[in-house]
């Protein structure tokens, strides 16, 4: 089984950076991909990036260019630079993680809000 933990988020103002980061643990050998997900008030979580066991990412149209994932997987972690915020990017991030054919989320997430 897999856990995850985030943290990194914060209170920032627009055109603000913050680098959120995700530590799993426990039976890592099987993750594959691996996700950021946000949950704003009122919406569907959406996912805003992946990134492959190989490397390989994919972003939301309303995050690319300003995201970048990134994964180390001799640390088991994972990151999410994020640049240029907006107030529209503020929400609950969660990490997630494909592992023997489920998906894991993190159960906290990490606060992100961006004030105009």
């Amino acid at each position: 089984q897999v856990q995850l933990v985030e943290s990194g988020g914060g209170l920032v103002q627009a055109g603000d950076s913050l680098r959120l980061s995700c530590a799993a643990s426990g039976d890592t050998n099987c993750i594959s991909g691996m996700s950021w997900y946000r949950q704003a008030p009122g919406k569907e979580r959406e996912r805003v990036a992946f990134i492959f066991s190989d490397g390989v990412t994919e972003y939301a149209d309303s995050v690319r260019g300003r995201f970048t994932i990134s994964r180390d997987n001799a640390k088991n972690t994972m990151s999410l630079q994020m640049n240029s915020l907006k107030p529209d990017d503020t929400g609950v991030y969660y990490c997630a993680a494909e592992s023997r054919g489920t998906v894991v989320v993190g159960r906290q997430g990490t606060q992100v809000t961006v004030s105009s």
